[in-house]
């Protein structure tokens, strides 16, 4: 597939062999899903495993509803033949009604969220019984509890959507304003967004992952989108400059914040899916809906894949269809993201240069998540609508 227009154009107008790069990973992404797709859903995870002669496979393990709403989202804005070979036979509308199907055994927020934004997105007939499984859980959650930021951020993404699909009706007006003002008082004074809104402990309450950066930044571009809401877009905006602003010299979208000043707390892992999908995905919803466009940044990104200076092993595994998860710190028991986070909590700005030293970025993470291809195809296969409001 040769793409000259859209967001792969657009990125190829500032850095070609960036593009060129988006272009091959598409093609990958359609090929590395039916490895993953199993009865109508998609696996956990495809974990690498080494045989005697050093040759490497990938081998299926577990479910995930949340992963096959992702590539649910990915898949959607692929063309009919496409998405048949993306889903082994399949489409986005056969993957959405099972999705649906099974909502009244879903708990989690996050993934009831999923659901509505791709039946919603998708013109599923099903939306609206995926709204009401969605507002049933939110009627749970408590004034004054403590919710994940990504999933108010999905909450909102799914609204936005709904919203768009129908014009809007009271009830979803009603339940778009709620996840609005949750997730932009979430941000409040803040630089960046903290992994939690509401109490969290003591020594991780300032601190936020890129993922809790990446998700509100593009539910608030998609929300001015279909609304025109200034005062969305101005956060997303400062949420965009405070990742590009700490973006590492290679390109790496780091791992962990320190919210209060978007100082970096932990730079690793750096993980395959910022890289490839989920910053540029972010990055390219804000300038559709009217933000800075920043195509060198998310050039830079993409290019830390082919060239990154922490590991000599290859991430993109085109023999096997998918990418390494993430280049990481021998540090199993994430002892270097623990004592940062404290000691940032006690004195910001403090790093503890030693463990660098100690536990040095050199480990690389053999496993591929479907979402990570479905975030890829999302990422540079959609384009933003605009209301024109």
């Amino acid at each position: 597939m040769t793409r000259h227009d859209g967001r792969i154009g657009a990125l190829a107008a500032v850095d070609p062999s960036a593009a060129d790069l988006v272009d091959q990973m598409v093609d990958l992404a359609v090929r590395g899903l039916p490895p993953g797709y199993v009865g109508g859903e998609f696996v956990f995870t495809r974990r690498g495993r080494q045989d005697a002669d050093g040759r490497w496979t990938a081998v299926p393990e577990g479910r995930s509803v949340r992963y096959s709403a992702i590539v649910a989202l990915g898949v959607a804005p692929l063309p009919a033949d496409a998405q048949r070979a993306a889903l082994a036979g399949d489409t986005v509308h056969d993957l959405v009604g099972r999705l649906v199907k099974g909502l009244p055994g879903v708990t989690n927020l996050g993934d009831a969220a999923l659901i509505a934004w791709a039946a919603a997105e998708t013109g599923h007939a099903d939306t609206p019984r995926a709204l009401e499984r969605l507002a049933e859980l939110e009627r749970g959650v408590r004034s004054g509890d403590p919710v994940y930021t990504v999933e108010a951020a999905w909450a909102l993404a799914a609204l936005a959507a709904a919203h768009r699909a129908t014009g809007g009706t009271p009830d979803i007006d009603r339940w778009l304003s709620h996840a609005r003002d949750r997730l932009l008082g979430g941000l409040g004074d803040d630089r960046l967004y903290r992994h939690v809104i509401g109490p969290a402990s003591w020594y991780r309450a300032h601190v936020g992952c890129f993922a809790d950066q990446v998700y509100p930044l593009q539910a608030l571009a998609r929300l001015h989108a279909c609304t025109g809401d200034t005062a969305a877009l101005r956060a997303a905006g400062r949420v965009a400059e405070g990742i590009c602003a700490a973006q590492g010299p290679e390109g790496q979208w780091w791992w962990h914040y320190d919210a209060r000043t978007g100082g970096v707390v932990e730079g690793y892992p750096v993980y395959s899916v910022h890289q490839l999908s989920m910053g540029p995905m972010a990055l390219l919803d804000l300038a559709d809906a009217g933000g800075t466009a920043y195509l060198k940044e998310i050039a830079l990104g993409l290019h830390w894949m082919t060239s990154r200076p922490e590991v000599e092993d290859e991430l993109i595994v085109e023999e096997l269809d998918l990418t390494w998860r993430k280049a990481a710190r021998d540090d199993p028991k994430k002892i270097v993201r623990g004592a940062r986070a404290v000691a940032t909590a006690i004195n910001q700005g403090a790093r503890l240069g030693v463990l660098d030293r100690i536990y040095p970025p050199m480990t690389v993470d053999r496993e591929c998540r479907p979402y990570e291809l479905g975030w890829l195809l999302y990422a540079w296969m959609f384009t933003l609508p605009r209301s024109g409001r």
